[in-house]
């Protein structure tokens, strides 16, 4: 039985900074390429960024320089840390794998003055 449960999101103003974790159960874990996903109100989940089981990573291009995701394989976390939000990162944040297989409730990330 597969379970991503994310946390760590709350308000924050532009600026700041938060740290989303992802808590893996199964035995998948290390064997998969993992990610962030985002999906504001009434737009498309878009994926932010991911990490091979090898820990090589990609970024969508608008987050380079401010997010940073990483991956404790021994813990079967991944995390995702984010500076300088801005209102346009308020979304709901998932993890997942890849390819999108284990969709959870997701954490909410709320940016504003």
């Amino acid at each position: 039985q597969v379970q991503l449960v994310e946390s760590g999101g709350g308000l924050v103003q532009p600026g700041g900074s938060l740290r989303l974790s992802c808590a893996a159960s199964g035995s998948f874990f290390s064997l998969r390429t993992m990610a962030w996903y985002r999906q504001a109100p009434g737009k498309q989940r878009d994926l932010v960024a991911a990490i091979t089981s090898l820990g090589s990573t990609n970024y969508a291009d608008s987050e380079k320089g401010r997010f940073s995701i990483s991956r404790d394989n021994a813990k079967n976390t991944v995390y995702l840390q984010m500076n300088s939000l801005k209102s346009d990162d308020t979304a709901v944040y998932y993890c997942n794998t890849a390819q999108g297989d284990y969709w959870g409730q997701g954490t909410q990330v709320t940016v504003s003055s």
